[in-house]
């Protein structure tokens, strides 16, 4: 599942994860990510710590190793900002992908709580569509995950021709192992869900500085939002 930040992709990963025949892996290429390009994040030295900084290493776990007894869908929720240039895009073929997207004016809203001056690669739209005209796969408007989450998970499983689970609707609160160490920067909201929150639009508006960013982000945006799945599905789901 590939995303930008703040889409709602950590609540999407929980419903997965609460299915019985699932796993999960929370953004395996961060800390190669942060170790390439430098970049100063919250909790930067935790999270290279964490995990693999190679992603030929990454892409071997998660190609390779075994689903423990009983679970047969693996999972990853991925940034798309982290899949940096050099990394091999045919390695990512044999996998199925899928997209989230989210308006970028309300992403940017969102985000820069936690980061106040991001730049347009900090947020993934560009690298989205990259990987969307890559390697297809079905889009989700978190919008609409929001609105009807019932019905735009049913759409997203027929998709993927997983059978649903009623187990995606609602979740526990609080953290999981399966968390990444950023969680105490990011997570909150997730921590404190049980489910997907109705959609509320921004109760701020966009600072003014941002509007020329949203604005650059809007055509990439745009480009996935075409092919978005929803309660009803969508003519061409697979993006191909």
């Amino acid at each position: 599942m590939w995303s930008g930040p703040r889409t709602v992709s950590t609540a999407l990963m929980r419903a997965w994860e609460n299915r019985p025949d699932t796993v999960v892996t929370d953004e395996p290429l961060y800390a190669f990510y942060l170790s390439r390009t430098g970049l100063d994040h919250p909790g930067r030295d935790a999270v290279i710590a964490s995990q693999p900084t190679d992603w030929r290493l990454v892409l071997d776990q998660l190609s390779n190793v075994p689903l423990p007894p009983g679970i047969a869908i693996s999972y990853a929720k991925h940034m798309t900002h982290h899949l940096l240039p050099e990394v091999d895009r045919a390695a990512f073929a044999p996998m199925r992908h899928a997209h989230l997207i989210r308006d970028p004016r309300e992403l940017l809203a969102s985000y820069a709580r936690v980061r106040t001056e991001p730049g347009l690669d900090d947020l993934g739209l560009r690298q989205q569509a990259e990987i969307f005209e890559t390697f297809g796969g079905p889009v989700l408007d978190s919008r609409d995950l929001l609105t009807d989450p019932g019905e735009t998970l049913r759409a997203l499983c027929r998709a993927l021709d997983v059978p649903f689970d009623g187990a995606m609707l609602s979740w526990p609160p609080g953290p999981r192992d399966s968390d990444g160490v950023w969680a105490p920067y990011w997570y909150a909201s997730v921590h404190g869900s049980t489910g997907f929150a109705g959609y509320r639009p921004p109760a701020e508006p966009l600072p003014a500085r941002l509007e020329p960013l949203a604005a650059r982000c809007m055509p990439y945006y745009l480009r996935l939002h075409k092919y978005r799945i929803s309660s009803q599905g969508a003519a061409d789901a697979a993006g191909l």
